[in-house]
């Protein structure tokens, strides 16, 4: 296995933007582990069937092409209602687990995000980030993503989102949302884009140097 770099972390306390600049900056392909899930989402939604039945989301997450999925809709807050109630199915986080292993097995290495990385699908990963940022914070800023796509969207609606899908999340049976032991923790409650990076940036480089001095490096 190469260079793997696992963000973790609740929804909207940038990972996924985290995640994007460190595949750019260590010349990475990433994997945004969570686009699976809304994908699968969406899916069950499309053909009319119940996103609580774990029959249904399994069925659709062995059947779904992952090889194209681009577009708004996946940023949508149906989308990411929909991903955070399939992900409690343990047969759909099975179906997954090869999938997201090959993507980590890659050389020279790559970033993957979302709550279970480093715990579950790449636990013997060289870098484990897991990055918080209060509920009121993802909040905000999951509203100002919400309307720049155009949508309609209340803060206080999407507060009591982010608290449910917090709950579920640390409460599911199958690969609990939690960090690793061994994971690096990274509040970006105060800190912007560029501040969170950068922060980033100096925990990989410090799990880098260790990796790269060990024998499997």
């Amino acid at each position: 296995m190469g260079f793997v770099i696992a963000v973790d972390g609740p929804a909207a306390s940038g990972k996924g933007t985290i995640a994007s600049r460190l595949g750019e900056t260590y010349r990475l392909p990433v994997l945004d582990s969570g686009l699976l899930y809304r994908a699968i989402g969406l899916a069950v939604i499309d053909a009319g069937a119940d996103l609580d039945n774990e029959a249904d989301c399994t069925q659709a997450a062995g059947s779904l092409d992952f090889s194209h999925l681009a577009g708004a809709r996946y940023r949508t807050r149906l989308a990411g209602e929909a991903a955070s109630r399939i992900a409690v199915h343990p047969g759909v986080r099975q179906t997954l687990i090869a999938f997201q292993r090959a993507f980590a097995q890659q050389e020279p290495g790559a970033v993957i995000d979302g709550r279970d990385i480093g715990t579950v699908i790449v636990p013997d990963a060289p870098a484990k980030i897991y990055v918080t940022a209060s509920q009121t914070a993802r909040a905000t800023r999951r509203w100002r993503q919400l309307v720049g796509l155009g949508e309609e969207a209340n803060y206080e609606t999407i507060l009591a989102d982010v608290r449910k899908r917090d709950a579920r999340d640390a409460a599911r049976s199958a690969a609990p949302m939690r960090p690793a032991d061994d994971a690096v923790l990274l509040d970006t409650t105060d800190l912007d884009i560029a501040g969170a990076f950068d922060a980033a940036r100096r925990i990989v480089e410090d799990a880098r140097a260790r990796w790269e001095q060990s024998p499997t490096g």
